[in-house]
């Protein structure tokens, strides 16, 4: 499937989706789930990156208990940039970030990557509470 602006295809991939879900090849993941960061949103899109390392910062701030895991995902329709953090926070979108209101389905699973320090791990959970505490930082949904 394509990410289409002005015709043109934007990423190809591969992309990844970063979870602490233990989930098998071939599952489809949905959209309709609580937000990991604003756990009082259910949220209308599933997401996803073209960078392992983004995955594997999103499986680490995942709820739940299981392991990180980053899943190779296959789209299943169109998608487009993650308003959350292109344009709004990053000129473009250079964190390669995706979202799509259509199932991804798993083709695969990474298991090494970089993954953060416990210090950088908290340096996020602190940024992401703050960027609560601001009226103003509303997830678009």
């Amino acid at each position: 499937m394509e990410n289409k602006k002005d015709g043109q295809i934007q990423d190809n991939g591969p992309f990844y989706h970063g979870t602490k879900a233990d989930l098998k090849i071939g599952d489809l993941l949905t959209a309709g789930f609580k937000s990991n960061y604003y756990s009082e949103i259910t949220m209308n899109h599933i997401y996803f990156t073209a960078l392992q390392n983004g995955a594997g910062l999103a499986a680490a701030l995942a709820k739940g208990d299981g392991r990180e895991r980053i899943y190779i995902v296959e789209l299943t329709g169109e998608f487009e940039n993650d308003p959350n953090v292109t344009d709004k926070k990053f000129p473009g979108n250079p964190t390669r970030s995706y979202r799509s209101t259509k199932p991804v389905r798993i083709v695969g699973e990474i298991t090494d990557w970089i993954r953060l320090t416990d210090e950088e791990l908290q340096n996020w959970r602190e940024r992401i509470a703050k960027l609560r505490e601001n009226p103003d930082a509303e997830i678009i949904n």
